[in-house]
């Protein structure tokens, strides 16, 4: 299943590159299906940026639906290289819950655009139905679209959401500068 998704910001694409990069955290509180990120690693190498980044997702379940649902089920963790240079990310996708049936990868373009900036976000997300565990193997093919059905349409709107994250953190950060 392709995963696709294009927003536009009205900042400098530098700027949303790094802001989308570097303060990931502190757009935690646009999320709405994301109670918390960790930062698991970061480094720097030849002009690329590495993150390993946990996410805990649930923010808008309810308790009663949270209770039933592992952690597992609402965590991933995120592998991204930061292409510096090109304004390029990588990432791959680590599901806490089947993940040897998962393969969720893609990449993110920051494009210019006018003033502002364009970021496409284009991946894949695949389910190896053989691979879920505790199925019946004649249940596992309608298992594994129910769980690529449910895992696309989480993915596309968090890559959305964290891209109008960045566009509300930049425009609140703008605002507390011009009060100054």
């Amino acid at each position: 299943m392709l995963i696709s998704s294009s927003i536009y910001i009205p900042f400098p694409r530098s700027l949303v590159y790094l802001t989308y990069r570097d303060k990931l955290l502190e757009i935690v509180p646009y999320l709405s299906n994301v109670r918390r990120i960790e930062i698991k690693s970061q480094r720097e190498e030849n002009g690329l940026t590495y993150f390993v980044n946990e996410w805990h997702g649930g923010g808008e379940i309810p308790a009663l639906a949270r209770a039933i649902l592992s952690d597992a089920m609402l965590s991933w963790t995120d592998y991204a290289t930061w292409q510096n240079a090109t304004f390029l990310t990588d990432w791959r996708i680590e599901t806490h819950a089947f993940t040897e049936a998962v393969h969720c990868a893609g990449q993110n373009r920051f494009l210019e655009e006018g003033k502002g900036t364009r970021i496409e976000s284009r991946g894949e997300l695949a389910i190896d139905p053989r691979k879920i565990t505790g199925v019946p193997q004649f249940l596992a093919g309608s298992v594994g679209q129910t769980v690529e059905d449910f895992l696309s349409k989480k993915i596309e709107p968090n890559l959305l959401q964290v891209s109008e994250g960045v566009r509300h953190y930049l425009e609140r950060s703008q605002k507390g500068l011009a009060d100054k």
